[in-house]
């Protein structure tokens, strides 16, 4: 009787040189917003995003894709309070920036852990920055995919959705 073995993707993920690069990104990135947040999920296959800000930006090199930065909009707040050392209490243009600005921080640290690797990526793009809820990603068969799922430190958030962020990374080999 033969036995079939099945490996978790998810393991492998782990192990791999993408998933390393988006926590250094995340908590260097963090570090900056004088915030923190620990990694609290991982997954190799495409879901919602949560939050309703995403930040967005294309990448291209020996891989081509997407690297995505969604999160609450308590965490945006204050993240981009942090990172400019203001207090915000609402959404604003300034904040809906600042998240592009965070977006761009933790791809270009994306960028330069991945520099030597096969999945460098030399170019990317500004950043988009998606406001709103109920909207789905689409991706394209054949994309190696990763999301990490953070979870952020604020004593003050009650509900579970205020406290997450999520880095996913949408990739395809040339």
């Amino acid at each position: 009787m033969a036995t079939a073995v099945m490996e978790h993707a998810v393991d492998r993920a782990t192990e791999g040189p993408l998933y390393k690069a988006i926590c250094d990104a995340v908590n260097n990135c963090l570090i900056m917003c004088n915030c923190r947040a620990k990694c609290v999920g991982i997954s190799t296959v495409p879901s919602h995003e949560p939050g309703n800000i995403t930040g967005m930006i294309g990448v291209h090199g020996k891989v081509s894709g997407f690297v995505n930065v969604n999160m609450s909009e308590r965490m945006a707040i204050h993240a981009v309070g942090g990172l400019l050392q203001e207090q915000y209490q609402t959404l604003s243009a300034q904040v809906v920036d600042g998240v592009g600005e965070i977006t761009n921080i933790i791809v270009g640290g994306i960028k330069s852990a991945l520099a030597n690797s096969n999945w460098a990526f030399p170019h990317i793009t500004v950043p988009s920055v998606i406001v709103g809820n109920g909207y789905r990603m689409a991706y394209a068969r054949g994309l190696e995919f990763l999301c990490v799922v953070f979870e952020h430190d604020d004593p003050e958030a009650v509900m579970f959705q205020d406290r997450m962020m999520q880095v996913s990374v949408s990739l395809l080999k040339l």
